[in-house]
């Protein structure tokens, strides 16, 4: 019976050592993909950067940079006031006697609908 007890008592330590084994191969796993997680993130981020960094060279080459675009925008804007102020300019007074030609001109006229009684 001494003999049973001592082959149970190896074959439960052997089953601790087994599960202590898994146990650590879990961890080891659980450690290389969290290790794999992170160097892909690394990758990622690398890899963004660098096409973040293309981008902003592309869009500096062929647009310029955003401050040249707003000087560019603002540039123009003032050239269509300054051309929209010369057109009033030139136009103003032709356009105020229009008016008031159209104002002070009137000619009284009997409405077609009006029916003039005549008495007789």
């Amino acid at each position: 019976m001494n003999q049973n007890s001592q082959g149970v008592q190896q074959l439960l330590a052997a089953e601790r050592r087994a599960s202590d084994k898994v146990a650590e191969a879990r961890k080891r796993k659980a450690r290389r993909l969290k290790q794999a997680k992170d160097e892909a993130q690394s990758e990622i981020d690398k890899y963004r950067h660098e096409k973040e960094s293309a981008f902003r060279a592309y869009e500096a080459s062929h647009m310029g940079s955003r401050d040249d675009v707003q000087k560019r925008i603002e540039a123009d804007t003032q050239r269509q006031i300054l051309e929209v102020n010369q057109l009033v300019a030139k136009n103003k007074d032709e356009v105020i006697k229009g008016l008031l030609g159209l104002v002070y001109d009137i000619e009284a006229h009997v409405h077609k609908n009006l029916k003039i009684a005549t008495g007789a």
